[in-house]
């Protein structure tokens, strides 16, 4: 894994380094989304007194405003607000003018690279600041109330970003009648390049351009539309200075609610990935309630995509929606005979309701999959495949020649990391190979000794499955450059040395036979530290005896490559086109690459037309597109849009084996479950990491701890797999989290044990004839609404069947 240095500025995201390049693709990459504390908009509203004795089958039905219930109403324009009397801050430079100051360190945005002006993002109509010299042009996030138009809201949509990292705080809605909401308002880490609005490079203090992406990204914070709205109370974050997050807010519209019945479609695109059922091309979009009223079964909502050149053959239903939630849909469509994949066609996306149009939208579709090109703009068509976003739970192996020494301070460095930190005179990892093995022991003297001769790969696939995982992902060459499968490249491999087997090979063929329900990927390092064709860094060429300094050999070097042309690429190409067949390409560090080329080919390849293979790629493989991105050892404060994954450990801090850790510092159960919970709710999927020993066993503890994460899964994997985030929030306080099974049910997952009532003060999508359940325990359970919050009775019966996480099942009635 990539383990970081402290920087003076800010570093890529989670150390991934990338190349200048082309320009990011214009999309919603990175939106936080979150509320708190909220009426219950939707629910079922009953007088407090009443409330506590009605059983849940004595409630009303939710009573719709007059003249509501029989016709869909018209949806207001979006209200750009100006903020430019609290702009505090200069983010943004040109080469002409100077003196901005974005993230307290002197860089800033390139203006030449941002509109100005009203602008559009995903159908969001904004006013964009100035660039001019010396103009203040966002604001910092300290506390500042923003007066608002008085107004009944569904959402404030933010153009947002942060500097030194993603940044969030609780933001506050003020009501005309004096109540308040409050809610997570954040943006994405400007550096971490993809966002609404990017930009291929900023300007350093000097005045010279940093060539590596930045963007801007879009943050929305749900508002009670049956209130007025007068302010918005913005978080308090931090001044602008090096290493302390900060949040910047560009522009802000407010999307008004509409009286009655009422949709409004956006950020509709085609995508180049398919549906599940039935192979057909999928075209998505987000639906939005944008009204005062339930959607119901019986309104008879679905989605539809009208475009010359092809048809619909799976509309998306909406079945249940409540006022100023979205749900992202997926509609089928296939193209027409004679019509070639890659044709650009005009069309609508269409809502209709009751059998006519109650919300349409027009956009420019690719019809069909097309061969991909190695550009940037063929490329960023891609994106990751719905059984990636259902998966939820992988498990990481770190397995290599490190596995043998398999030391470092615990919970302080990646042993994986070992080669790398002997070279370090000031590392304890320096000493501790001097005093262990000797200054004449070169690190590829371990070669032999990483033997894999109890490896059972039928018994690590079986174990990953047990744990309730969906996919692994193996490492097959880290930046030691010691590859684990029959690579025709180098000697350095596990066929030629070491355990003389294809390690990948055995593995996946394992998978294939006893686990096929899982999906099988590869992590590849794209440099080497040592590689005599590529040094990573000039301190670490020649490989030297790092007491010595003498050279040392590179074992199973063959002199004379273009590392990236002739070594990195054509060992890409052997993974994807050699039988491995990785269905996700786990790329880390990036750097000097052929990735464009390597992407297009691993992306054409295997295809069966019309039904291409759904594979995916992160966003470490050197170049600005991705699928997804990759924080390790933290997550994201918040739900974001663009697909994540989050990968630590089960070691306090470390991927490779750490043969020092005792077993009272692995993670427990309970907190793998949490960290699961935390990060489903917030749109991100887990991969949880085990490092094997050199003998290919698994320690049991780690084993332990992965059986006993599947045994929760058993229970409550209905309320992870499949699901998504919600849309108003991702948690509510430290101990509620909240996932949805898009038109069947809404689940709150409670962190802590509840108490004999779980109150939960937040619009939960609840309304009469819903029934509320625990996983786990059998019988329904009684549930009601009191003011703004919903309180579920729990019996000690269900309390005790619970552990780790106890999840509440909302399953609607439609």
């Amino acid at each position: 894994m990539t383990e970081h240095p402290e920087h003076s500025e800010p570093c890529g995201p989670f150390g991934t380094s990338v190349t200048s390049g082309a320009r990011l693709p214009r999309r919603q990459a990175l939106g936080l989304i979150g509320a708190t504390a909220g009426a219950a908009v939707g629910a079922t509203l009953i007088p407090a007194s009443a409330a506590e004795a009605a059983p849940a089958s004595a409630l009303p039905e939710r009573s719709e405003p007059e003249g509501e219930g029989g016709h869909w109403g018209t949806v207001p324009a979006p209200v750009p607000v100006p903020l430019e009397q609290w702009f505090d801050n200069d983010g943004i430079d040109t080469a002409a003018a100077r003196g901005g100051n974005f993230d307290g360190a002197g860089y800033t945005l390139p203006g030449e690279e941002l509109p100005a002006g009203r602008i559009t993002v995903d159908g969001i109509p904004y006013d964009f600041p100035s660039s001019a010299a010396g103009a203040k042009n966002n604001v910092v996030a300290l506390g500042q109330r923003v007066d608002l138009p008085k107004g009944r809201y569904l959402s404030a949509l933010f153009l947002a970003a942060g500097s030194y990292g993603s940044a969030a705080g609780t933001a506050t809605a003020h009501y005309a009648d004096g109540s308040t909401t409050t809610a997570s308002l954040g943006g994405p880490d400007w550096y971490a390049g993809a966002a609404a609005l990017t930009a291929a490079y900023r300007y350093k203090p000097d005045g010279t351009k940093d060539q590596h992406p930045v963007g801007i990204g879009v943050a929305e914070l749900w508002l009670d539309p049956r209130r007025e709205a007068v302010a918005i109370t913005l978080p308090t974050t931090s001044r602008p200075e090096p290493k302390k997050p900060a949040l910047h807010l560009f522009a802000l519209t407010l999307q008004p609610a509409a009286q009655g019945r009422a949709l409004t479609l956006r950020d509709a695109r085609s995508t180049v990935s398919l549906l599940e059922s039935n192979g057909a091309q999928s075209v998505e979009a987000t639906v939005v309630n944008a009204g005062t009223v339930t959607l119901l079964a019986a309104d008879a909502v679905s989605i539809a995509v009208d475009v010359p050149g092809a048809r619909t053959v799976s509309a998306a239903p909406v079945t249940r929606l409540d006022p100023g939630e979205q749900a992202r849909v997926r509609i089928g469509i296939r193209n027409r005979v004679g019509v070639a994949p890659g044709t650009r066609q005009e069309g609508r996306i269409v809502a209709k309701g009751g059998g006519r149009t109650v919300a349409d939208t027009g956009r420019s579709l690719t019809l069909g999959v097309p061969d991909y090109r190695p550009t940037a703009d063929s490329l960023a068509t891609h994106q990751a495949p719905h059984w990636f976003h259902g998966a939820k739970f992988g498990i990481f192996i770190h397995w290599g020649v490190y596995s043998v020494p398999a030391w470092a301070p615990v919970g302080k460095q990646y042993a994986e990391w070992y080669w790398r930190h002997m070279q370090d005179k000031d590392n304890p990892t320096h000493a501790h190979h001097r005093d262990t093995y000797g200054e004449d022991f070169a690190y590829d003297d371990f070669i032999p000794m990483f033997t894999a001769k109890k490896f059972d790969p039928r018994a690590w696939v079986e174990l990953f499955r047990d744990a309730g995982a969906r996919y692994h992902v193996l490492t097959s060459k880290h930046h030691e450059g010691f590859a684990l499968w029959d690579t025709k490249v180098s000697d350095r491999n596990s066929v030629k040395m070491g355990p003389k087997r294809d390690l990948i090979k055995e593995l996946f063929d394992a998978s294939r036979r006893y686990t096929p329900e899982l999906h099988r990927a590869l992590y590849f390092s794209m440099p080497e530290w040592f590689n005599p064709d590529l040094p990573w860094k000039g301190d670490l060429y020649p490989p030297r005896n790092p007491y010595t300094l003498e050279p040392v050999p590179y074992t199973g070097y063959a002199s004379g490559k273009d590392f990236v042309k002739d070594y990195q690429a054509k060992q890409m190409l052997e993974l994807i086109q050699g039988g491995y067949d990785p269905e996700l390409l786990w790329c880390d560090i990036g750097g000097p690459n052929d990735s464009l080329n390597v992407l297009s080919e691993y992306f054409n390849h295997g295809k069966n037309r019309p039904r291409p293979r759904e594979v995916a790629v992160n966003n470490r493989a050197g170049i600005p597109f991705h699928d997804f991105t990759t924080p390790e050892y933290t997550t994201y404060d918040n739900t974001v849009v663009a697909k994540w994954e989050s990968s630590r450990g089960l070691d306090p801090f470390s991927y490779g084996y750490n043969a020092q850790t005792p077993d009272d510092r692995y993670m427990t159960t309970e907190e793998i479950v949490h960290s699961l919970v935390d990060i489903v709710s917030k749109n991100g999927n887990f991969l949880l990491d085990i490092g094997p020993r050199a003998d290919g066993t698994i320690a049991e503890i780690m084993q332990t701890r992965l059986r006993e994460t599947g045994r929760w899964l058993e229970v409550n994997g209905e309320a992870i797999y499949e699901t998504t985030y919600w849309s108003r929030m991702a948690q509510l306080g430290e101990d509620l989290r909240f996932t949805v099974r898009q038109n069947k049910a809404f689940y709150i997952h409670s962190l802590a044990e509840p108490g004999a009532k779980l109150t939960v003060e937040a619009p939960v999508p609840i309304r009469a004839g819903d029934k509320v359940t625990m996983l786990g325990y059998r019988r329904p359970l009684t549930w009601r609404t009191s003011g703004d919050a919903l309180v579920i009775d729990v019996p000690e019966a269900a309390r005790r069947a619970g552990e780790h996480v106890w999840v509440f099942k909302v399953e609607w009635a439609h």
